[in-house]
């Protein structure tokens, strides 16, 4: 009878650590969500500030001269890459998200959930332009107003693309 109680522990206990770890990833994909809402948020106001509250073309000082805001609107990629292409940049973004959203289920690591939801938000950020902007769903220009000293004009979700993709690499390739 001992023998089986222990039985009974053991696998009680199996479950309790089962339950816990469902529960740890539940949390972080939540937090992937919550990280990407709010990295969402901001790329979104930044652009309607920047829209309400900048001239097409015009240039103003931010950072000096290095960084300057110019309201521009971007019907291709980094670089306005591929205008002619846009419709290849939303569907990729929607494969990307599709993938982020895919692998966040899988995710053990806080850090790992902030980074994917920052660049989450970002690839967002630009896929709501794509698909809300002129002229016409799938093929709408970006919003970009940050230009660093004329070498690109860009925006916050390709701060978060670029800053979120860029952390990752530098993590991974020092993590033990």
């Amino acid at each position: 009878m001992s023998e089986q109680s222990d039985n009974l522990g053991h696998e009680g206990a199996q479950q309790t650590e089962q339950t816990h770890k469902a529960r740890a990833l539940k949390s972080l994909l939540w937090m992937v969500l919550g990280v990407g809402v709010v990295a969402l948020a901001l790329d979104l106001w930044s652009k309607s500030w920047a829209l309400n509250n900048l001239v097409e073309g015009e240039k103003h000082p931010f950072i000096g001269n290095f960084i300057t805001l110019q309201l521009i609107h971007n019907p291709g990629a980094a670089f306005s890459l591929g205008a002619g292409s846009t419709w290849i940049f939303t569907i990729l973004s929607v494969i990307i998200l599709g993938a982020i959203i895919w692998y966040a289920t899988k995710v053990t690591s806080v850090r790992l959930a902030i980074l994917l939801g920052i660049i989450a938000g970002g690839a967002a950020g630009n896929l709501w332009d794509r698909l809300t902007r002129p002229p016409g769903f799938g093929r709408g220009y970006v919003v970009d107003f940050l230009n660093y000293n004329d070498w690109f004009i860009g925006n916050v979700a390709d701060i978060w693309i670029v800053g979120g993709a860029l952390a990752l690499v530098i993590w991974k390739m020092f993590d033990d």
